[in-house]
């Protein structure tokens, strides 16, 4: 087969898209658009790295401060949102062993992701949008120094993916308790009850253990689908409040004076943000963890029992944390930066670490394992939030916060590294884990790409998080520019190391695209002949 060929239909021109079932089309669909905005959350990441270190011609301040806004929104809602929904939609089902709800409202929830992604990102690219992801009041509705109608197409395009994610909210749950016709009526509150810890905990205390309804993994899917409900909910909130501010403005109506309390503001969209920081990423990871390390070793897991209260507390947790944001805020009550902020937050390095703790032992029961590509990511990602997560709770100290608040630290070694090191390594194990499920068996083009994906990833992510801590524990702020080359050397070195993440995600890319073809990727996001049978998940 020539280069050429190879290209366009995949290594062994074995894959057909026009024999996948809807389903799977609908997952990969999810994943590629995913992997793509992840290449521009990347490239965005690498002009940052570099314009900290020399501002890169043609590109002005508020650009910079522009692509810093949209940077981390891409990362979240564009590419990890789009693979984390994709790969649930398809899991939940086939876990549970009876078809998604609904393929329609999955395929809005793919189309509400994209565009509005795409939406947000326009808008921040040609407007110059940046009142930075934190959006303090009254920041996002200062007209002084944005546009209102960059703002409101901004507003518009996180609100469009607000609606998608409620509506994968309404999906998963509906999977989750509804009846397929000509099945067994099943009982609804009772699933419900599983999937939220209810039997879980109760068997915890109980001689007489009762059959869990749902497995683990759907289970930490369903109640991290709770924070994704909260947080979409507040921050679509929090857009239309600010839409209304950008709307008047286009309107020649000035609100700048209306009452907004900002200390108010600030807890609202903390607690509304941190469910995803703290809670969603923590329960989906921690699941994901089960899951793969029950699929890779064929055991059942260490102390389930255990895990699945872990996540019933890790969710009400979730809720009460998000003080630790605003531990340096001088108008914060000081008893929630104590409760909230110090005491509270502790409590994720236990879920967490009991998390790593049961993944680890469940891999220890069926060695010797071989180091498959799922299994070392799998690893890579445990490793990823054992440096991170504690990186976190030292920040959330009263006296350290003041030191480290609002620096490169928080943003290098713990949320850098959780996202780029814990969350997406974890990702990417799933990713190679379900690539021969999702694609009929199409083999992988090189197994040396796929090793160099794994160290260059590995490497790039915690050096990069690295010299960013390190510039922090100098001093350097975070959503600032240093233009007298005071960092210089701890930036060339992030840069260096960041660099490793973009070739790393390139390799994988292509590695991907050779496997199954330009037409396998074209093909997936043709429409598929729908047939009842078609909507079950692929079998194992």
């Amino acid at each position: 087969m020539s280069f050429l060929q190879t290209i366009l239909n995949g290594e062994q021109g074995a894959f057909k898209s026009k024999s996948l079932t809807p389903m799977q089309k609908l997952t990969l669909r999810f994943v590629v658009v995913g992997l793509v905005y992840y290449g521009f959350a990347v490239i965005e990441g690498m002009i940052m790295r570099l314009y900290e270190v020399s501002p890169v011609p043609g590109i002005e301040p508020k650009q910079f401060f522009a692509i810093m806004t949209a940077h981390p929104l891409v990362g979240i809602f564009g590419s990890t949102y789009s693979i984390v929904f994709g790969a649930f939609l398809f899991l939940v089902p086939f876990l549970m062993k009876k078809p998604l709800w609904s393929i329609k409202l999955g395929n809005w929830t793919f189309l509400l992701l994209a565009f509005g992604t795409l939406i947000f990102w326009s808008a921040g690219f040609f407007s110059h949008y940046a009142p930075l992801y934190t959006l303090y009041w009254p920041l996002p509705a200062d007209f002084t120094q944005f546009s209102p109608l960059g703002g409101a197409f901004f507003i518009l395009g996180i609100a469009l993916v607000m609606v998608g994610t409620l509506f994968f909210v309404v999906n998963i749950f509906k999977t989750i308790v509804y009846t397929p016709e000509g099945w067994e009526k099943q009982p609804a509150c009772k699933l419900i009850g599983s999937a939220l810890g209810v039997s879980g905990m109760r068997n915890l205390f109980s001689k007489n253990k009762k059959e869990h309804l749902v497995s683990l993994p759907v289970a930490a899917i369903a109640r991290g689908t709770v924070d994704v409900a909260l947080n979409a909910g507040i921050i679509l909130f929090t857009g239309v409040l600010i839409l209304v501010y950008m709307v008047a403005a286009l309107m020649g109506h000035d609100l700048k004076h209306s009452a907004i309390d900002a200390l108010l503001y600030k807890n609202w969209f903390w607690w509304g943000l941190d469910l995803v920081a703290d809670g969603l990423v923590l329960i989906f990871v921690a699941g994901t963890w089960y899951l793969l390390a029950t699929l890779i070793t064929g055991k059942k897991l260490f102390m389930e029992n255990f895990a699945r209260a872990a996540l019933l507390v890790e969710l009400i947790v979730s809720w009460t944390v998000w003080s630790h944001h605003l531990m340096s805020d001088q108008a914060q009550p000081g008893i929630l930066k104590v409760v909230s902020g110090e005491m509270v937050t502790a409590f994720e390095l236990i879920t967490q670490g009991l998390a790593f703790f049961i993944t680890l032992v469940t891999l220890w029961s069926a060695r010797p394992l071989k180091m498959t590509n799922p299994l070392k990511f799998l690893l890579g990602g445990l490793l990823g939030f054992a440096l991170a997560v504690p990186a976190g709770i030292m920040q959330a100290d009263l006296g350290l916060n003041r030191i480290l608040h609002n620096t490169q630290w928080i943003i290098g070694p713990h949320v850098h590294v959780a996202i780029l090191v814990g969350l997406t390594m974890t990702l990417y194990s799933a990713i190679y884990f379900l690539f021969p499920i999702l694609t009929n068996g199409a083999k992988l083009y090189s197994q040396k790409l796929a090793n160099f994906h794994f160290w260059a990833h590995l490497l790039g992510g915690i050096g990069m998080g690295a010299f960013m801590g390190m510039a922090g524990l100098k001093g350097m702020l975070r959503r600032s520019l240093y233009l007298n080359g005071e960092f210089n050397v701890y930036m060339i070195l992030a840069a260096l190391a960041g660099s490793l993440l973009l070739f790393a995600f390139l390799a994988f890319f292509y590695n991907i695209v050779m496997s199954v073809g330009l037409n396998g990727v074209i093909g997936i996001f043709r429409p598929a002949e729908t047939k009842t049978k078609d909507l079950l998940p692929a079998e194992k």
